[in-house]
């Protein structure tokens, strides 16, 4: 492993004066290809990364270590190697205790005298808490937005920010003007999966609600796909969902969101499509949350899940990718190539 097990501190496993691993081949100065750091969790996709040989990414390391009281004791290794390069960080903010070590190495990167940095996002955990309807509600997606905005610049100016999917386009005005913020989406690679499929003729496109139907229908229109839109209705106390427009008679429906959490409107999607005649039903979501393992619903012995032929995520949230792998009906589409493509210069 890059990660360095020991507890605490700085004194014995120092070498020279500015790092604390084991002495290797130095990085070229002159080279202008990025160096990523990583957070722990995404070290599989950092490596996904630079094993990419059409795309030069070269990997930094940070020993993520405690103090005795639970604090942080964090060290960036190569400190002075990474000078005048193009240095990022792909961060997972998969639970809030993690944030705080990770913003750490957001805010000390950049002051290292680097080229530029980037910050690789590829799930923003907040996203859903984009609005106040009630008073009294906190819309936490603008927390998370301002504290990222408080990364420095460096020396090639403010950081850019790679963030996939977003649940709201509109939050890119909750960023202040320190900030870059880049909006990527993980669908091209369903696309390109999609026409891989044995019916690949016979796939239309259907979304769970209204939202994720004006969110994500232009990339499917532009490639051919016909529509079914859902929609929840409520009868008495309860909402249930309806079909709005299209016809999934007969066709493979592949339904379309930005995430799932517990996983039940997917659920609903599925049994009411399968009801109107759709002869598959497959999903795809960029972030495949499902807290408390929900993602279990989905699988042979779930309840209520088991009518999918394909479930589709991508590697955005890495403590899902290593519980489903392998388990059908999961198929895990990375991001890597993506991320690899948006750190060059």
């Amino acid at each position: 492993s890059s990660f360095t097990s020991s507890s605490n501190s700085n004194s014995s496993n120092e070498i020279g004066t500015f790092f604390k691993h084991e002495p290797r081949e130095k990085w070229k100065k002159k080279n202008k290809f990025p160096v990523l750091f990583y957070s722990k969790e995404h070290e599989p996709l950092a490596k996904k990364i630079a094993e990419l040989e059409e795309f030069s990414v070269e990997l930094g390391t940070i020993n993520w270590e405690s103090f005795n009281d639970g604090f942080p004791d964090l060290f960036i290794n190569d400190a002075y190697d990474i000078r005048d390069r193009h240095v990022a960080f792909l961060a997972s903010f998969h639970n809030p205790e993690v944030i705080f070590e990770q913003l750490s190495i957001i805010y000390s990167l950049p002051k290292m005298f680097v080229a530029s940095f980037t910050l690789v996002l590829p799930f923003f955990p907040t996203g859903t808490a984009e609005r106040v309807a009630v008073e009294g509600e906190v819309a936490t997606a603008v927390t998370l937005a301002r504290m990222l905005s408080s990364t420095p610049p460096s020396r090639g100016g403010p950081t850019s920010a790679v963030i996939f999917d977003i649940h709201a386009l509109q939050e890119r005005f909750y960023f202040g003007d320190a900030i870059l913020p880049c909006f990527e989406s993980g669908i091209p690679m369903l696309l390109k999966r999609l026409q891989k499929l044995e019916d690949a003729q016979n796939v239309v496109i259907a979304y769970p609600d209204e939202g994720a139907y004006k969110r994500f229908h232009s990339f499917f229109d532009r490639a051919g796909y016909e529509s079914v839109v859902c929609t929840k209705v409520r009868q008495k106390e309860k909402r249930i969902v309806k079909l709005k427009e299209g016809e999934p008679a007969g066709r493979h429906c592949v339904i379309v969101d930005d995430l799932v959490q517990s996983g039940g409107t997917l659920i609903e999607c599925q049994a009411l499509l399968q009801k109107l005649g759709a002869t598959k039903v497959s999903a795809y979501v960029t972030h495949g949350v499902f807290p408390n393992k929900s993602w279990k619903r989905f699988t042979s012995e779930g309840a209520g899940g088991q009518g999918f032929s394909n479930f589709w995520i991508t590697d955005s949230c890495p403590m899902t990718v290593k519980d489903v792998e392998g388990l059908k009906p999961f198929e895990v589409l990375s991001l890597a190539r993506r991320i690899a493509k948006a750190l060059q210069i």
